[in-house]
């Protein structure tokens, strides 16, 4: 019974020492270094590629890099296209940052969950957490940002006044008005908490299944961890699109009259 529990105890540990973050400070002003420097790490990749391969580009045969940028482009211009009914010139770049910045936030869950950390320990952190999408401050600030711009959008497109009659006199009209603020602050409030939440729990969740594998014997561990790596890029790829959709489609129904 002793040995049961204390490797319960050492399983625990391990499993909450992979979920905690390499924090500073203290309640709200608390900062997630880990968080901060793979979201700026991986975002600083993107650009650096993107731009990379735009340097290169050329009319004649395409390299690999080109074919790729070229691609991704084209797939997200044909999302904005079928989603998107506005005019502006942001929605597009947005979309493609938000839908590649994502897909690295989840594509690091698919490290060997030891890796990263025994090279925090060597360099003296005692913890590391690399996967951005696993700490609900970053899905939340990803989210709290789109709904600036559609809070930003609605003003812009509709007007302050458009956007206070939307507010109070839809959908039951002047009558109702409290009651029709009340509904409409729920719909918009939903967006950033639907957005953060469904991120972070696939990929929370995600973490934790690895972490699992990894506490398996390690004949085992082969077997688990490679098919649920497939699955799993699966999940990753889909977050991201799912991210970037609803942005789009968020925005899009910012210029939206009524």
């Amino acid at each position: 019974m002793a040995t049961e529990a204390h490797a319960a105890e050492g399983a625990t540990g391990y499993i909450i020492h992979h979920l905690t973050p390499l924090s500073v400070g203290s309640g709200f002003w608390t900062l997630h270094l880990d968080t901060l420097f793979f979201s700026a790490l991986l975002g600083g990749l993107f650009i650096w590629f993107f731009k990379s391969a735009a340097d290169k580009a050329t009319a004649g045969v395409p390299g690999l890099a080109q074919n790729f940028v070229e691609m991704m482009i084209e797939f997200v211009d044909t999302q904005v296209k079928d989603s998107y009914h506005g005019t502006s010139k942001l929605i597009a770049p947005l979309a493609l940052t938000i839908f590649c910045w994502v897909f690295l936030w989840n594509f690091m869950d698919l490290f060997p969950v030891d890796i990263l950390p025994s090279i925090g320990a060597v360099m003296g952190l005692p913890y590391l957490r690399s996967v951005p999408s696993t700490d609900l401050n970053a899905t939340f600030a990803m989210s709290i940002s789109v709904f600036s711009l559609i809070i930003f959008y609605s003003i812009k497109i509709k007007g302050p006044i458009g956007f206070a009659k939307e507010l109070l006199l839809e959908p039951f009209g002047p009558w109702l008005m409290p009651f029709n603020l009340l509904l409409k602050l729920v719909e918009e409030i939903a967006k950033p908490i639907s957005l953060a939440l469904r991120l972070f729990g696939n990929l929370y969740a995600g973490e934790l299944i690895f972490i699992l594998i990894a506490l398996l014997p390690s004949y085992l561990q082969p077997v688990l961890s490679f098919p649920w790596a497939i699955f799993h890029i699966l999940i990753i790829t889909l977050q991201a699109f799912i991210f970037m959709v609803l942005t789009v489609v968020y925005l899009s129904m910012a210029h939206e009259h009524h």
